[in-house]
């Protein structure tokens, strides 16, 4: 959904007050907000305020005229590219247009005013105005895509050295064994072998992330749905973070009933809670995780809390985005796909995922799923 357009300004000033009513009345248009000065003082610290699409500024005027406002915009940077239009009753002597363009004027109009030229002119700006923003927040969305691409590889190649290292260790190790005629006894070999499948789950679970995304984004995110029981996808998801929770000393508890009948696709409901459990590790400062799974009307929730720093308010929906993660976790590792991936799944099952956090309250992640129909 494209982001609308803010309200363009524009700037009038004169020092009769029947004058402005009456250019107010002919600029007047959807989308625009009119502003008025009576003199230069005021037209200088209006322009500081906002941003203009354009001035329409009354040459005659006491104090400071015209020219000398057009002076002053042309020495502050704030005002300097703002687009002047003289108004004047002195006719059409050329001399005195030479002094318009020299201070800065793009137009003149000449009174009496023609109202089919003033909309016209002001028409044209507005939409010249307008156009350069769109450029502008173009230009900031690329930007921003290029950096958020720069990130991307950076973090992919870190996520994917950390496994690679150390199956690079383990096998130097080996050979090093093997080149003394020492190979490992039965033990240490079990332990070997188990580390070397975390770090290859690792990276395969990295890799089907990256599938994901391409997937969500075109609509192709693949769904199994069948019968299923809702509490031993949660059981196995917990069971499925154990070590990491043990290494990390960090006691998990699970509230659930003994079974939940469910109809959706087992593996992606699990890999939605292994997702939240994953993160509740890492955010949550080394402190206990809660896993609770109940009915509530005709659905079914499944929540994880943790009791880390808890999410600021202004980044609890940025953080379901792609590449994105919160502030208050520090340098942790991970590519920022896993709550967007988490969502679209819920989505697909007609759910929704929610955040309820506080900071200094830890977070607590909730899926709520529409539960089948009674008898269906």
């Amino acid at each position: 959904m494209s982001t609308p357009m803010p309200e363009t300004n524009l700037l009038l000033v004169d020092d009769l007050r029947e004058n402005l009513v009456a250019l107010e009345a002919l600029v007047r248009g959807s989308g625009r907000r009119v502003f008025s000065a009576r003199g230069g003082e005021e037209a200088l610290s209006l322009m500081l305020e906002h941003p203009f699409a354009l001035a329409i500024v009354d040459v005659q005027m006491p104090s400071m005229d015209g020219f000398e406002l057009a002076e002053l915009m042309r020495g502050t940077e704030r005002t300097r590219h703002i687009p002047i239009v003289f108004v004047t009753a002195a006719g059409r002597e050329l001399n005195y247009a030479f002094r318009g363009y020299e201070t800065g004027a793009v137009d003149f109009l000449y009174k009496p005013l023609d109202p089919v030229a003033v909309r016209s002119k002001v028409d044209v700006f507005v939409d010249l105005y307008r156009q350069r923003q769109e450029l502008l927040r173009m230009q900031e969305q690329l930007e921003r895509a290029v950096k958020m691409r720069d990130d991307f590889l950076s973090m992919v190649s870190h996520e994917l050295r950390n496994p690679l290292n150390a199956l690079y260790l383990q096998a130097q190790l080996r050979q090093r064994m093997a080149a003394k005629g020492q190979p490992p006894d039965l033990a240490a070999f079990q332990k070997m072998v188990s580390r070397d499948e975390h770090q290859i789950r690792s990276m395969i679970r990295l890799l089907d992330d990256l599938l994901d995304i391409s997937r969500a984004r075109t609509g192709r995110l693949a769904m199994s749905p069948s019968e299923m029981d809702l509490a031993l996808a949660a059981r196995r998801a917990v069971e499925a973070v154990h070590d990491q929770a043990r290494t990390a000393g960090v006691q998990i508890s699970v509230e659930a009933p003994a079974a939940m009948g469910f109809v959706g696709d087992e593996f992606r409901l699990e890999q939605v809670v292994l997702n939240l459990l994953t993160n509740a590790l890492r955010y949550g400062r080394g402190q206990p995780v809660a896993v609770r799974l109940r009915t509530e009307g005709r659905e079914a929730l499944l929540s994880v809390r943790d009791q880390g720093p808890g999410v600021p308010a202004a980044e609890q929906e940025r953080i379901f985005q792609q590449f994105e993660r919160g502030s208050t976790g520090g340098q942790v590792a991970g590519l920022g796909l896993g709550l967007f991936i988490s969502r679209q799944i819920v989505e697909a099952h007609g759910g929704r995922l929610e955040l309820r956090s506080d900071p200094g309250d830890g977070a607590e992640f909730t899926l709520r799923l529409p539960l089948p129909a009674a008898g269906a």
